[in-house]
């Protein structure tokens, strides 16, 4: 086996500081208060998520994103105006949607209904409505982006057949200058909402199975969502991807019930410098990928923080044979250690 390329140690020792000083900056760094008004409207009634409800839900959704993008024309918000066109184009469809404040949504790639496994992407730290699918140059970095990678990577492997795919971002993401990413606070509530998703998604389609794509702070939503009720009997979560994980703040892959947990991180991603300790509510606990964590490793290659999804790299074909439900066409990473 040809041995895995070793990070110079002056170069890890420039990541370890940068970590270092992410880290602190997390602690230090506040957002003042603001006395604006919220200029988006509270989301309204909508019909439950169920198979049959499906398109009344949808045309809702569209409906209420085509009003914020008056709001935001109106308002001289030109950056939000601008994701939600594109949330307005042809073909797209939202199962929730929420404006106010950095905003939240949830896009569906393929049909819940007949799904034979739904993949749900769980982004972290940053995501807001403006970053949801519009990075330049990088598409495959946010949530929309990342779901179409997903989906055509198993359209081209032959695997996509029976796969639907969510872009979920259904909690307030922390920032990543800020205290939130150092505690689980922001998950906690995530992960009240990803547990509701994940009912809905069972009353759709009680047959499909469920893999969890957990990216960097997504991870920790994922965590505490898994010691929730009824994660993995009630919603059928087969599988659960941790990439980019700062933590999860469960000490073991057992905290995911009989899910089988997966863990990757690529060799010049700076997560891997971050400490993964956890003692009086902060820090996220044990790195997915050590080995006393107990996950199935999988090669995520020479990429960054994010660049997972990046078509052609083997993390976003690893990740797509976990979403499809094919663990034995997943290449295990080489331990370094």
């Amino acid at each position: 086996m040809p041995s895995m390329p070793v990070t110079p140690p002056s170069r890890r020792r420039v990541r370890r500081g940068l970590a270092c000083g992410l880290t602190i900056a997390g602690v230090l760094v506040t957002t003042a208060g603001t006395s604006r008004a919220e200029p988006y409207a509270a989301p309204g009634p909508l019909p439950a998520i169920t198979a049959g409800t499906l398109p009344a839900r949808y045309a809702a959704e569209h409906r209420a994103i085509a009003a914020a993008r008056g709001t935001a024309r109106r308002v001289g918000d030109r950056a939000r105006a601008a994701a939600l066109d594109a949330f307005l184009r042809p073909g797209r469809r939202f199962l929730s949607f929420d404006p106010r404040g950095g905003g939240q949504a949830a896009e569906t790639l393929g049909d819940l209904t007949t799904a034979r496994r739904v993949a749900v992407l769980v982004p972290g730290a940053d995501t807001t409505l403006g970053a949801f699918d519009a990075r330049p140059g990088r598409p495959w970095a946010t949530p929309g982006g990342g779901a179409r990678a997903l989906s055509a990577q198993a359209d081209r492997d032959g695997s996509g057949r029976g796969l639907a795919v969510v872009a979920w971002l259904g909690y307030a993401a922390p920032r990543m200058l800020s205290g939130g990413v150092l505690t689980d606070v922001r998950a906690g509530q995530g992960a009240v909402e990803l547990r509701r998703f994940l009912a809905a998604l069972h009353r759709v389609n009680p047959a499909a199975d469920v893999a969890l794509l957990c990216h960097s702070y997504g991870s920790v939503v994922c965590g505490r969502a898994a010691r929730g009720p009824g994660f993995a009997a009630g919603s059928r979560v087969s599988d659960v991807a941790l990439y980019g994980s700062p933590g999860t703040t469960a000490w073991s892959a057992a905290a995911f019930g009989p899910a089988r947990v997966w863990a990757g991180r690529g060799r010049t991603d700076w997560m891997e410098d971050v400490p993964h300790v956890r003692f009086l509510g902060v820090g996220l606990g044990r790195d997915p990928v050590s080995p006393a964590f107990g996950a199935r490793s999988f090669a995520a290659g020479p990429g960054g923080h994010s660049d997972y999804l990046r078509p052609g790299s083997p993390s976003l074909r690893n990740l797509t044979a976990i979403a499809t439900g094919h663990p034995i066409a997943v290449t295990p990473a080489s331990r370094r250690h």
